[in-house]
């Protein structure tokens, strides 16, 4: 007989969604996303467990950077399915530890209290084949917009890269800025990929031209050179 109570499925939000909204009790009293994110970008990320040792040398390099993500107008926000008193306990913990030269770290951005995993589940953070009780590894790239821009999924065991998230978000910005792509291992100040021509004249200009701000390695591709006007 067909089974017909089963807990129905929430689909995971995709890369153009507008960002799953919700009100949630943090480290840092209650925030309403997006609402009280306006204008800004943000890095909404989820955690397994709270007194975990990848979690915390996850929580201890995000603290380290917050100036640089807040420099890049972005905003941080954790979560994990563990409770608020946990997470002030764990949080004061991190502050007494030593890894990498950091010491005395203080996580300031907020912590989400997700217990009954309200906001994990919109955002399909809880993936059965790994945990049933905890988030795997996520990373949501959400856009002044409050659209979700990038989105990468680790596995429990694998700590993230920082800076290839920072990375992200410089390329992203840039990109919208303007109006380029970014090859592979871009860094600021490298050269960008300009848009492919859209018609066979003005693929032929760009081949032809003598600009000195762009050069193409065939006409598909072409590259503007950073620091030119």
């Amino acid at each position: 007989m067909e089974n017909t109570t089963s807990a129905p499925i929430t689909r995971m939000p995709l890369i153009g969604d507008p960002a799953p909204s919700f009100t949630a009790v943090t480290t840092q009293g209650t925030i309403n996303f997006p609402e009280d994110y306006k204008g800004k970008w943000v890095i909404l990320f989820s955690h397994p467990a709270d007194f975990t040792p990848v979690c915390t040398t996850e929580f201890m390099t995000f603290a380290s950077m917050a100036d640089e993500f807040k420099a890049l107008n972005t905003e941080l926000i954790g979560l994990s399915v563990d409770s608020l008193y946990a997470h002030i306990a764990w949080l004061r913990k991190i502050q007494e530890l030593e890894w990498k030269g950091m010491k005395n770290v203080e996580v300031k951005f907020p912590l989400i209290e997700d217990i009954r995993m309200d906001v994990a589940n919109k955002y399909g953070m809880m993936q059965p084949g790994q945990s049933n009780t905890q988030a795997v590894r996520a990373v949501f790239v959400i856009d002044p917009e409050s659209k979700i821009r990038t989105i990468l999924y680790y596995p429990l065991t694998t700590g993230r890269n920082f800076d290839e998230i920072k990375r992200i978000i410089q390329a992203l910005q840039k990109a919208d800025t303007d109006k380029v792509a970014t090859p592979a291992d871009w860094r600021p100040g490298e050269d960008v990929i300009i848009p492919t021509a859209g018609s066979c004249g003005t693929a032929k200009e760009r081949m032809e031209s003598k600009d000195d701000d762009k050069y193409c390695l065939d006409w598909f591709m072409c590259f503007k050179r950073e620091g030119k006007a």
